[in-house]
């Protein structure tokens, strides 16, 4: 691919008012508009003086300037050009943003909490985020709602909670939790953002304890829920707060030595092979080629507590080759026999649903949180724009909103959308470029001939213009 003329033969005029950068915002917006954004904000949002005036239509501003790619403050500009204003009204000045975030306190970001969670139940009523409702679900398995923190990096010596955590990383703390069925892309149901020194597990438990109850109104009635975790949740204030919501858990156990005695316990001739890493299908006997073996053993969590305290389960151990066994070996220092490393997890799944093997499978799936963090991390998430605390608590919310907005949108436009991440969604359906024309009072927008995503995009568009009541929640 070459341009088509020299140098001299081009020029460049910023001068057409008619022009749109992000044309898919204009169904993404109709799509926030059919689940009340801006009217649950008027009504939960009570943020102080001028600064916190017509606070839904300042949320939806910041929302579709993250939905359009915006991952700062000043980054909002990109709303207030060309023919925008001619598509939506009330498009609020960076500044002015600002200064409503920055009245934000921890009461009005939980406030914000309550407008996302109450506009999630929404878009899931209006879009397929949890999957086809007029299609019954793909299995009888357990929902999964997994729990994980991450660091955003920061910069300057002004920002507020900035430390140095587990990663010696200097940013802020976000904990996230994520849902999602065997048909469907994870959606975020509850966030928090903490100072960057605090521990993993620091207020986990309610975060939890929301994420059960959210998914609850989420999920038709009577799905199981199982909430996975890493070892730093292993405690009981985490697995307690799942239990008490009527959820099932999974979590990465540490070596004490009541695991390791466990562990110990397991007879040889309960170890199975599964599929892991470089695992070989033997097609003569139809069983897996692999070194990586499970077992598992009842266990009581929590056992030194009262009994009202402990938690019944399994113990779930998989077991590889240790990863020095080959240099030894190279080195003429090979053991007389096997050494394995061992990977240990505590779940309460009804063995009749998820057995051992599927139980490891289950658990090891967890790690898909990690790609919900690296995509808010390279969308609105790429900064912490403010120096104060509550600011940026709030647009930690405001961005899990914003990714919400566009998985639904994704769902509806189909394609193969529905899994993408955000910045393929953005590529795709939002900036598209429009040039705006009027005709017989209505407005025409022109799209670029041969769009590869004409389908998805016009299929998008039809549906939030016409969509579905919304499901009882």
């Amino acid at each position: 691919m070459q341009l088509s003329h020299t140098p001299q033969a081009i020029s460049v005029r910023f001068d057409d008012p008619n022009l749109v950068s992000a044309s898919g915002l204009v169904p993404a917006m109709r799509l926030a508009q059919a689940a009340d954004l801006q009217g649950l904000a008027d009504e939960h949002l009570s943020v102080p003086t001028d600064k916190g005036a017509n606070a839904g239509s300042k949320v939806a501003s910041l929302v579709a300037g993250m939905v359009a790619g915006a991952d700062s403050i000043d980054d909002m500009a990109m709303l207030r050009h060309g023919g925008m204003k001619k598509l939506f009204t009330r498009i609020y000045a960076p500044s002015t943003l600002g200064s409503f975030l920055r009245k934000f306190t921890f009461g009005h970001v939980r406030q914000l909490d309550a407008v996302a969670s109450r506009f999630l139940t929404a878009l899931a009523g209006l879009s397929w985020l949890l999957g086809n409702p007029e299609q019954p679900p793909p299995s009888a398995g357990y929902a999964l709602l997994d729990v994980d923190d991450t660091i955003i990096e920061v910069h300057g010596h002004k920002k507020q909670g900035a430390g140095f955590g587990y990663s010696r990383v200097r940013g802020l703390n976000a904990l996230i939790a994520t849902l999602a069925t065997a048909a469907t892309a994870p959606i975020i149901v509850a966030q928090r953002l903490r100072k960057g020194s605090c521990g993993s597990p620091r207020g986990a438990d309610r975060l939890i304890a929301d994420a059960v109850k959210q998914a609850g109104r989420l999920l038709p009635a009577g799905t199981p829920v199982l909430v996975r975790m890493d070892s730093a949740y292993w405690g009981r204030p985490s697995v307690w707060a799942a239990i008490r919501g009527g959820a099932k858990v999974s979590v990465t156990t540490k070596m004490s030595s009541t695991v390791k005695a466990a562990i110990a316990s397991i007879g040889e001739e309960a170890w199975t092979t599964i599929k892991y890493t470089n695992a070989i299908l033997d097609t003569d006997t139809k069983q897996w080629i692999s070194k990586a073996e499970v077992a598992e053993t009842p266990f009581a969590a929590f056992s030194s507590m009262k009994q009202a305290e402990q938690v019944p389960g399994r113990l779930v151990v998989r077991r590889i080759p240790d990863f020095n066994a080959a240099t030894k070996a190279a080195a003429g220092q090979d053991g007389l026999f096997d050494a394995w490393r061992f990977h240990a997890f505590f779940t309460t799944a009804d063995p009749k649903v998820l057995d051992t093997v599927d139980a490891d499978k289950t658990h090891r799936g967890h790690a898909i949180i990690e790609q919900i963090n690296a995509d808010l991390k390279a969308s609105a998430l790429a900064h912490l724009p403010s120096g104060i605390f509550t600011a940026n608590a709030a647009w930690l919310v405001l961005a899990v909103m914003a990714f919400n907005l566009t998985r639904a949108a994704a769902t509806l436009a189909g394609g193969g959308l529905d899994k993408a991440t955000t910045a393929t969604i953005r590529r795709k359906l939002i900036t598209v470029p429009a040039r705006i024309a009027s005709s017989a009072r209505r407005i025409v927008m022109h799209l670029p001939t041969a769009w590869p995503w004409q389908h998805a995009w016009t299929d998008l568009f039809n549906r939030v213009n016409d969509p579905p009541a919304p499901a009882a929640a």
